[in-house]
């Protein structure tokens, strides 16, 4: 039975059921025409920004598209890379700009919604959150199966060449999530840290005040950062995990069955997470408990029916109960890991109190518990990973066939993603849901409104760092499935070339040296662009507040087009040379240090990035909801001493968890992409 049918069955499915969400979220009032202008000023910014982005990453996908022509010509790459590539590139980039655009109308209409209540107000920032995790991965799974199909057309039964080309196939969705990650968080968090810098702590303005020149690029940033960006990143790593688990099935001797499995389980998770959104859903005056709760209940029946559905693919598929055990295992990973950030960020938790409570002593106390925080909250998602994998590897018999028990972690990875459009769902709707407490305080909403949007902006903080941490977890399982991918890419194109993975071998132990330092140098570039392009964004609002005639009063108007302008180029000249970095190392430590160098540097950056990009995200986001904590009334609430302290710390924090943390994370997945297009030059060409 070839069940390969399910995989763009599953897909045109996610993408029917996106139009309809849709339609539902746009056939939602948008509120008063201060609602209204107010939406279109974010969607115009937001629209700017990716159009400008595109441009420029579309001169990067030229260059490289040359290079790919030229190897194929030279035979050191598949022939089909070139149009793989920009395909890969292209898919990625819809479904960020697609989720954008949806995110973008919802704001107004969630906030308008809220006047009813906090359960319609939630329906339709979760609609619209749903719009960009099923795009992601109808699209995701579509491209898959194009592929597949073209390539079984090309090579018939040949089941080897056609894994071997399509675990090529994932570079240009690392690229352009690499750039869209990048760029859309130097741009959000500039913007972030620029208003919050001068509004909350120089002028003691509340937050999305709309005497803020600032305001309004704040809010395009959570779109083109945490919509646009978090889409990209997780619509790689969604290809990715599937096409290195076809590529380990065939090489574990499963022929077309290990390609099948992969595809046919992507294809049931679009399925079970439908299912899940119509269990979404909450009661008025319900606290952050309650409203986790609801989100969590539609991830958990999702989740509940993929494990069935695994145990009978399984079954159909004659891969029997190892393959359905390395399944769920990665698909617990993942809720666990979740579960572990949550308690580590949110303030329903001790953790995030006890941080608050710092606050007391100053700003500097604040500081060291964050980072001690972040620190502590790695030991739960390596120990979770650390399991899944060996479980994964041993139950598919991997002691006594490697590949086996390699194809079962790819197998995990596969599993930890499966419900992703859900997943990404309660994700997405967290800038939703931010944007419209913008609104709603920019439009002078009721106090009640205000509450309900805040009680949404509250959860979508906590749901994005839950986020953060299975797009990390994700990241980590997909980046170990690729690694393998890349040494059993190797063996396929020199069966007779020899390579000596001891970390005695000095290539392998300077690589691992390299790919540890890489996510800290990487780290500090992103970092630096914030720190340059909040400069900038600090400059003009001071300006602004000093030369317009009654900004401060509120009867001056704020050039809010000034600031938007500053966050793009800031962030499209800034986004250059992390991503150059990333394609250009490994080829380098390639040509020098050859196909062991490579595989150290692998193994280095993704067990450093993993550690070091949990760290960041969860210090920042324990900073963001430690601020809130306190403005809630805890602590001597806001404008108190405490509450400028975590200011601080979130202003810190907000690189951290949104710009460096997260973009490590396609970091680690593109060096390896980078690595299996490039593995026959450096067989063919290297000094070691």
């Amino acid at each position: 039975m070839d069940l390969t049918i399910l995989a763009p069955i599953g897909a045109v499915a996610a993408l029917v059921y996106a139009i309809y969400l849709a339609r539902k979220v746009m056939a939602a009032d948008e509120g008063t025409e201060q609602m209204k202008k107010l939406s279109h000023s974010i969607r115009a910014g937001a629209d700017a920004y990716l159009k400008r982005q595109y441009k420029t990453v579309a001169v990067v996908f030229a260059v490289l598209v040359v290079v790919f022509i030229v190897l194929a010509m030279l035979g050191q790459v598949n022939k089909f890379v070139p149009i793989a590539f920009v395909t890969g590139g292209i898919f990625s980039a819809l479904s960020g700009y697609f989720g954008m655009k949806i995110a973008t109308a919802a704001n107004a209409r969630t906030a308008h919604a809220a006047q009813e209540s906090l359960n319609s107000g939630l329906k339709i920032a979760f609609s619209a959150g749903s719009v960009m995790g099923f795009v992601v991965v109808g699209l995701g799974l579509l491209d898959t199966s194009i592929w597949y199909y073209i390539l079984k057309f090309v090579y018939g039964t040949d089941a080897q060449a056609i894994a071997s080309a399509m675990v090529t196939f994932g570079m240009g969705a690392s690229t352009m999530a690499l750039f869209a990650r990048v760029g859309g968080g130097i741009f959000t968090k500039a913007a972030d840290v620029g208003a919050d810098l001068v509004g909350k702590v120089e002028a003691g303005i509340p937050e999305d005040d709309p005497r803020n020149p600032a305001v309004i690029a704040d809010n395009v940033g959570d779109n083109v950062g945490d919509v646009a960006g978090m889409g990209a990143d997780l619509f790689e790593s969604y290809g990715g995990a599937r096409l290195s688990a076809m590529a380990l099935g065939v090489s574990a001797g499963l022929d077309f069955n290990g390609m099948m499995l992969p595809m046919a389980l992507s294809a049931i998770g679009i399925f079970a997470s439908i299912i899940g959104t119509f269990f979404v859903k909450t009661e008025e005056g319900a606290d952050q408990k309650k409203l986790l709760g609801s989100l969590h209940k539609g991830t958990n029946i999702a989740s509940v029916i993929v494990v069935i559905a695994a145990f009978v693919l399984c079954q159909l598929t004659g891969m029997g109960m190892p393959i359905f055990i390395a399944i769920i295992a990665g698909l617990l990973a993942g809720i666990l890991i979740g579960h572990a950030t949550e308690y580590y960020t949110s303030d329903s938790y001790k953790p995030t109190r006890a941080l608050a409570s710092s606050s007391e002593t100053g700003a500097a106390t604040l500081m060291i518990n964050g980072l001690a925080l972040g620190m502590k909250s790695t030991a739960m998602p390596v120990i979770i990973v650390a399991i899944a994998v060996m479980i994964s590897f041993l139950v598919c018999g991997g002691t006594g066939n490697v590949s086996m028990g390699l194809y079962g972690v790819a197998m995990a990875a596969v599993g930890m993603l499966s419900t992703l459009g859900i997943t990404l769902a309660t994700d997405a709707y967290g800038p939703v849901a931010d944007n419209a407490g913008g609104i709603a305080e920019m439009s002078g909403l009721g106090e009640d409104v205000r509450n309900r949007t805040d009680a949404l902006d509250s959860l979508g903080n906590t749901t994005a760092a839950t986020g953060k941490g299975f797009a990390l977890g994700s990241a980590a399982l997909t980046a170990l499935a690729l690694i393998a991918s890349f040494i059993d890419q190797v063996h396929l194109l020199a069966p007779d070339f020899s390579f000596d993975l001891s970390i005695m071998n000095p290539p392998v132990l300077i690589g691992v040296m390299i790919g540890a330092m890489l996510p800290f140098l990487f780290s500090a570039f992103t970092m630096e662009s914030v720190g340059r392009a909040a400069q900038s964004i600090v400059v003009e609002v001071r300006r602004q507040f000093k030369t317009i005639p009654g900004l401060m009063e509120g009867t001056g108007e704020p050039d809010y087009k000034s600031c938007v302008d500053l966050c793009t180029k800031s962030a499209l000249h800034e986004m250059v040379v992390p991503a150059v970095l990333a394609i250009a190392v490994p080829i380098i430590v390639g040509i020098v240090l050859g196909v062991s160098g490579v595989a150290g540097m692998l193994a280095g950056a993704t067990a450093c990035g993993f550690v070091l990009a949990a760290m960041m995200s969860n210090s920042g986001g324990a900073w963001d909801n430690a601020k809130k904590h306190i403005e809630a009334g805890n602590f001597g609430g806001k404008g108190s001493d405490n509450h400028k302290a975590a200011v601080v710390g979130d202003t810190v924090g907000d690189p951290f968890k949104d710009t460096s943390g997260p973009a490590i994370n396609i970091l680690i997945k593109l060096l390896s992409m980078v690595a299996i297009v490039f593995a026959s030059v450096f067989i063919n060409c290297h000094l070691f």
